[in-house]
């Protein structure tokens, strides 16, 4: 080693030397590293649930929700906005006379709770968009009647007796009620019979509408969308007859698919056309296991024109029939007009069954709207005529004048209507297991997906849109709505 190595290494050695010292005798230590808080994820998604064995009904949920891209095995069930459908027109019920009747036997107050909560738009409203009328009576009315009852023997050729009189009371006043809460809504109505005397059997139970009176039958159509009007109150679709082939009921009538077709094409269509009513026609409004029915209708080149679409009940068949038609005439529109909840029903059963095909079955079909049968009963599942049914079980009991419950049906078209308000357009929506589901996109541009677990287990899933995806879980029977 030469003089100037041996220098450079006593420096060198001096240096470190001098740098431990300091370092050990009270120099700056080095800072501690502080811990990194972790992200805070913002909710992206609101999350409302209600489950079949009753324990939440339709309440928003409190945990976090948020969109990412962290790889997961749970199955996808994928959104696409890019793939669009039919525009929805609205979610609710069948106003039937009965239940008219008890609403109107609450008090004041209470009354107007009840129409707030169903049709208003507040927090607490479920925002029904849609409502069905009886033209006339219904078998959910306390006794069969139409707008134009004679003396046995007599007819009304010209319709001078024809009056809303028996509505008066207490339909039309709730319907106003309604109307001024929500002045949007829209109303179909449907005649469960003609007067009797228009019948080959002078009764309000079946029989067949007489050729000899199809002309004075469509003005007894226009009539009653003209007074209406005078009401103040829009129809905006009729049906020609509910239930063509159940002539059992009371009221009833059988209607068969050529009398239907003839009825619409030489007089009901004209007729409309000479009033200028712009009402929808709408043809069948019987079950799915029909559809060659309405396949038949349509098929008359000059029923047709007049005719905006086909309605569409599911106590038969399956509900694909919605699209079987809509397939065979794509077209014309389909709309999902009625189903029942039972007095002998269990809440878990019919929450899925009827979230599974009433509201995402009828939807995935094309429907434009979906509707539950009657709107509100009395605690004996009443009024409805001699005959008519026993244990229709309405979206609302009404117990007394202060008391009012929420049945199932309530809180079927609840996780819809109260989401997914008229002009959303249905998108794609991928089906995943047992996890049956829909998609919409509002007019203000939101996504709702509504989802019901048909299974026997809880489901862990994703929702996936946009290739960012969230993860939720429901328990078996239970259904949710997602807000983004």
């Amino acid at each position: 080693m030469n003089k100037i190595e041996t220098i450079m290494k006593y420096f060198l050695l001096a240096v470190i030397t001098s740098l431990v010292s300091n370092c050990s005798s009270g120099g700056e230590k080095a800072p501690t590293p502080k811990p990194i808080p972790p992200p805070v994820v913002t909710n992206e998604v609101d999350f409302w649930l209600t489950k079949g064995d009753q324990s939440v009904l339709l309440k928003k949920q409190s945990a976090v929700l948020a969109f990412g891209t962290t790889y997961n095995s749970y199955p996808n069930i994928e959104v696409d906005d890019t793939k669009t459908f039919q525009t929805v027109d609205g979610f609710g019920y069948t106003l039937t006379g009965g239940s008219a009747d008890v609403i109107n036997q609450l008090t004041a107050i209470k009354k107007q709770e009840l129409l707030q909560e169903l049709f208003g738009s507040s927090e607490n409203s479920i925002s029904i968009s849609y409502l069905r009328l009886s033209i006339g009576a219904s078998d959910l009315n306390a006794v069969p009647f139409s707008y134009d009852d004679m003396p046995r023997g007599q007819t009304d050729l010209n319709l001078t007796n024809f009056s809303l009189a028996p509505d008066m009371t207490n339909l039309m006043p709730v319907l106003k009620s309604i109307l001024a809460i929500n002045p949007n809504i829209k109303i179909m109505a449907t005649p469960w019979s003609p007067p009797v005397w228009m019948k080959d059997n002078n009764s309000f139970i079946g029989g067949s509408l007489q050729p000899q009176y199809y002309g004075v039958y469509a003005q007894y159509f226009v009539k009653y969308i003209q007074k209406m009007k005078a009401e103040g109150i829009t129809i905006d679709a009729i049906c020609p007859q509910n239930e063509p082939l159940h002539p059992g009921n009371n009221p009833s009538l059988l209607m068969t698919a050529l009398q239907q077709a003839e009825f619409i094409k030489n007089s009901l269509g004209p007729a409309f056309q000479t009033a200028s009513i712009n009402t929808k026609i709408i043809i069948y409004d019987h079950n799915c296991d029909r559809p060659d029915y309405p396949i038949a209708v349509l098929s008359d080149t000059g029923a047709n024109p007049f005719i905006d679409g086909s309605a569409f009940h599911l106590y038969g068949g399956d509900i694909s029939a919605l699209s079987t038609v809509h397939n065979t005439f794509p077209n014309k529109n389909v709309y999902f007009t009625e189903q029942w909840t039972s007095s002998q029903g269990d809440f878990g059963g019919d929450l899925k069954w009827h979230l599974k095909n009433v509201v995402i079955g009828s939807m995935r079909n094309w429907s434009k709207i979906a509707l539950e049968w009657n709107l509100a009963n009395n605690a004996s599942f009443g009024p409805h005529t001699a005959g008519g049914c026993t244990q229709c079980k309405g979206a609302i009991t009404v117990n007394s004048s202060e008391s009012f419950v929420r049945n199932v049906a309530f809180y079927i078209i609840a996780h819809a209507s109260k989401f997914v308000p008229a002009g959303s357009i249905r998108i794609g929506s991928t089906l995943q297991g047992n996890l049956s589901n829909v998609a919409f996109k509002t007019p203000a541009g939101k996504i709702i997906v509504l989802v019901v677990n048909d299974g026997n287990t809880n489901e862990i899933f994703n929702i996936k849109m946009h290739g960012r995806w969230f993860t939720t879980s429901l328990a078996s029977g239970s259904v949710g709505t997602y807000v983004f």
